[in-house]
């Protein structure tokens, strides 16, 4: 699965949020975008799995417009994992899973016992299979992501979009859900706020600032002091971890006066 964004512009009330946007991931990619809050990621990322519609451009998955696809052609292809996830229905961890298998069934099929084999898989591998039968709403905020990620197994898509999925969680849990997604081997998006975390698991970054593009690249290349200065005004000791063979980034304030 390919992802293509080319000359996506969105905007509300007149105000600008995201200006000629051109991007791209290849299959099996896992590409991560940056930037300050309020930069555009997330709402590049709600342009993409189609709850906001660009003023301008075209978003294309295999070539395809994403707004030529129907509902169900865009669920099959495409799993969505939020950073986090409300329900008012008291779901088991079984059923949030096989909800998956929606866009595999007719409105009035009942699951199989092929779509039941598929989502204990996915349970098992986010190491969830001995919760089937807990509440959703009981769990921890990273155990909760791991069922969510296991939805997106169960639904069997071939491009993942991840909207800071491991914000509110602790280490642990935010390092075992990029390493479970990479080891998918999906094609990824993915907005991240933690530069560490995107210097360890993206194969490439785009920088957003204000609405646009200002950099892409590998993470060694573009996660610099200059850089991170420029958008997130903060300085910044960039080293080679010769232990993990990864970036390590340690931040400072330059300037501790407010304006």
């Amino acid at each position: 699965m390919k992802l293509e964004v080319k000359n996506v512009s969105w905007s509300i009330e007149g105000k600008q949020i995201l200006h000629d946007i051109n991007l791209e991931v290849s299959p099996g990619e896992f590409v991560g975008l940056i930037g300050p809050n309020g930069s555009g990621k997330s709402t590049l990322l709600r342009c993409i799995y189609r709850v906001l519609k660009p003023d301008t451009g075209v978003i294309s998955l295999n070539g395809k417009n994403v707004w030529h696809l129907s509902a169900r052609e865009m669920a099959q292809a495409t799993a969505v994992v939020l950073q986090e996830t409300f329900t008012e229905f008291d779901f088991t961890v079984a059923e949030m899973v096989l909800m998956g298998r929606n866009p595999h069934r007719g409105l009035f099929d009942r699951e199989t016992q092929k779509d039941h084999s598929i989502v204990f898989d996915a349970l098992v591998q986010v190491g969830m299979n001995d919760f089937a039968e807990r509440s959703f709403i009981s769990l921890s905020g990273g155990e909760k992501q791991r069922v969510l990620i296991a939805r997106a197994i169960a639904q069997q898509a071939r491009f993942l979009i991840l909207d800071e999925p491991t914000n509110h969680l602790d280490i642990r849990y935010q390092l075992e859900l990029l390493e479970l997604v990479k080891k998918l081997g999906v094609t990824t998006i993915a907005a991240l706020h933690d530069l560490n975390l995107a210097a360890s698991y993206c194969d490439r970054i785009y920088v957003f600032k204000r609405g646009t593009i200002t950099a892409a690249g590998k993470p060694e290349e573009l996660l610099q002091p200059t850089l991170i200065r420029e958008v997130f005004g903060v300085g910044s000791v960039v080293e080679q971890d010769s232990a993990m063979g990864k970036l390590r980034i340690s931040f400072f304030l330059e300037d501790t006066q407010w304006d």
